[in-house]
């Protein structure tokens, strides 16, 4: 479940059902209780901006002929990425926005109330002729957009990626968020507001943020004041902002108010009729407390819930997403005067037996030269079971490479240690949760300190006798998968796993999508100046320091890590002779979603570990290879991408057999 909006007493949030091929519904609770699925098969909610989404959502007040308020609820459809509205009581919904030029062109996400009523505003992403451009517009209500273009008004563009549009009270200001290649939105972002007008927005300016300041998600306190979370002290904390004069800091604290920006819509603080606020804050777990801008006091709200997300409000009552190490995400409301936390929808309602479930550990180890590396340890735990001396333990690196481990219920991380496998996240250098300073050690040395603190990580549990140094793994999804595989080159480590992994920093670069097509200036420098240092951190040009085996995962439709990436490695690997399984799931993009290939993948992976660490496992076993896969057709070199058709250089630790052919192999499916 994902991003509730609430009005009064009813409730809307977004369901994904991995049973029903992994779509997405619409939900809504009533004030009575009762629970609505508002979408049938095969609508489903999703916005693929930035390929990676965000609030895809919005519920709009209406009034029928009788002038009686009803309240129905805008969406984007996954499948043509439409906006829709779906009125209380239709049968069917019916499109607010033009039908796009090629399926998917015109993307919309991260609603917001527009003036009047009538409209509403949004993020719009269109892709054209091999480019991406954003902007903020207006979509009317009343459907004219779907069959008139011109009827959805672009407000602003110019700048390659907005965010967070919001409208003054009166109606006559739209504040918003922008930046710019090849920055992040954890890296500098601009708080930009200007007055709207029948035309568009006018006078804009600047009013905080820039290359080297975070300013994320502005909220109106007044029709003069905005309030933003801001890292320029180190963490995003909470920020007053007038329309002309200096920003002021409303609670300084080392500890994060606000979660990194991967989607657009996530809000983590939101501001109540009283003037009160209430936001989340903490470290990689964020709680609720209430602030006070008067007498200046930050009061927490007594939950067991530890781990918050996507908050909203209508201004009195106040809904999120919750969970805890025991408990699996929930919508929830909160009581802002009674501090009182209330469960809505559990997403699972009959959770396992607790005396199966791990309790996570939150440890700092050593890493190298002596930083600080921060983990949680998730040991074996099955009731049934007992067993002496150190265990089996499997090395999570998250994927990102910003981002973090959440300390909330995992029934994934269970399956293994139910069964004497014990895990350990690891908030490798670059994690977000400890502010500015710990993100940036990942600067220019993604492939390095990532693959360092997780090797740290596993060595530190060995030395403590929690981990047998000869059943280690590691494994990682997208960014992680990189740091699995380059995690392997040393003598750590008995196998590893890469979940859509990135095996080609230089094919990531001219494949991936717009959102991430210049994170990696940052995590390893600008090309061509850095091209030999892409070559050495790509694990496919490290094979031949790779002597265990390894499962490779990957979905056949993945546009941020293509196809091709897993199917070269698994070439490569099969060319030396070393054991590998390479599972390809049709339909899948970045992040399995329907169950069939989340239950297989995970099966597989226990099978994996069972065939390395020499155990008996419950499901069937999984069977590797040491000869290459069939081969696929290579594009030609003239079609190659730039950095693609760069010297070829050998580095020193050996690349693999078929050095000479070159880099990008396409799938078949995309000649």
């Amino acid at each position: 479940m994902a991003y509730p909006s609430v009005l009064g007493e009813e409730v809307w949030w977004e369901e994904y059902r991995p049973a029903e091929g992994g779509r997405t519904t619409l939900v809504r609770r009533d004030a009575d209780g009762t629970v609505h699925d508002l979408l049938p098969a095969p609508w489903s909610v999703g916005t693929r901006v930035h390929e990676y989404g965000g609030r895809s959502h919005l519920p709009v007040p209406r009034r029928d002929d009788k002038a009686i308020p009803r309240v129905g609820v805008v969406f984007a459809n996954s499948t043509d990425q439409r906006l829709y509205l779906l009125e209380r009581g239709a049968g069917e919904p019916v499109p607010l926005t033009p039908e796009p030029a090629s399926a998917g062109a015109l993307r919309y996400a991260d609603p917001a109330p527009g003036p009047d009523g009538k409209q509403l505003l949004c993020v719009r992403e269109q892709h054209a002729d091999g480019t991406v451009r954003r902007s903020i517009v207006s979509v009317p209500l009343s459907g004219r957009g779907a069959e008139d273009p011109e009827a959805v008004q672009e407000l602003v563009s110019g700048a390659h990626f907005y965010a967070a549009p919001a409208l003054s009270p009166d109606g006559t200001r739209l504040a918003y968020v922008r930046w710019n290649h090849p920055r992040m939105p954890w890296d500098g972002t601009e708080l930009r507001v200007g007055e709207l007008t029948a035309t568009g927005l006018t006078g804009e300016y600047t009013l905080k943020g820039g290359v080297d300041e975070s300013v994320l998600s502005p909220v109106w306190a007044d029709g003069d004041t905005l309030y933003v979370a801001s890292d320029w002290p180190g963490f995003w904390n909470l920020y007053q902002v007038g329309l002309r004069g200096p920003a002021i800091a409303l609670y300084p604290a080392e500890e994060e108010f606000h979660s990194p920006p991967w989607r657009l819509g996530d809000r983590c603080f939101r501001v109540l009729d009283s003037g009160r606020i209430v936001a989340l804050h903490g470290d990689t777990g964020l709680r609720p407390s209430v602030y006070d801008p008067d007498t200046l006091d930050l009061e927490p709200v007594s939950t067991e819930l530890t781990s918050w997300s996507h908050l909203d409000s209508d201004g009195t009552s106040v809904v999120a997403i919750a969970a805890s190490a025991g408990t699996a995400g929930c919508v929830v409301r909160l009581d802002p005067l009674r501090r009182t936390v209330e469960v809505l929808r559990r997403s699972v309602e009959e959770p396992p037996d607790p005396a199966y479930l791990p309790a996570p550990r939150a440890v700092t180890l050593p890493g190298r030269y002596g930083a600080t590396v921060h983990a949680n340890v998730y040991p074996p735990t099955n009731p049934d079971v007992s067993s002496a001396g150190p265990a089996p333990y499997v090395v999570w690196a998250h994927g990102g490479p910003v981002s973090h481990s959440p300390r909330e219920l995992d029934l994934v991380k269970a399956y293994f240690t139910s069964r004497g496998i014990g895990v350990v996240d690891v908030d490798y250098g670059g994690s977000t949760g400890y502010g500015r300073s710990y993100r940036k050690r990942l600067h220019k040395e993604w492939g390095a300190v990532d693959v360092e603190d997780c090797t740290a990580a596993a060595r530190a549990l060995v030395e403590q006798g929690l981990a047998d140094p000869e059943r280690l793994a590691v494994r990682g999804p997208s960014a992680g998968g990189l740091t699995a595989l380059l995690a392997l080159t040393g003598d750590t480590f008995a196998c590893g796993v890469s979940y859509f992994g990135v095996a080609d920093m230089l094919g990531l670069v001219d494949t991936t999508h717009d959102f991430e097509s210049r994170f990696l200036d940052t995590l390893v420098g600008s090309l061509p100046g850095f091209v030999e240092t892409y070559r050495e951190r790509s694990p496919i040009n490290r094979t031949g320091e790779i002597d265990v085996p390894v499962l490779l995962l990957q979905g056949s439709d993945d546009k941020v890590v293509t196809p091709d990436q897993a199917f070269r490695m698994a070439t490569a690997l099969g060319e030396r002779g070393v054991p590998y399984a390479l599972l390809e799931f049709e339909g899948e993009a970045h992040g399995f979603r329907g169950e069939e290939a989340r239950v297989r993948s995970l099966e597989a992976e226990l099978a994996f570990y069972a065939g390395v660490f020499g155990f008996e496992p419950d499901v069937a076993p999984l069977e590797l290879t040491t000869a290459p896969p069939e081969p696929r057709p290579i594009a030609e070199e003239d079609d190659l991408p730039v950095a693609e058709q760069l010297p070829e250089v050998t580095p020193e630790a050996g690349v693999t057999a078929g050095t000479g052919e070159p880099v990008l192999r396409k799938p078949a499916e995309q000649e």
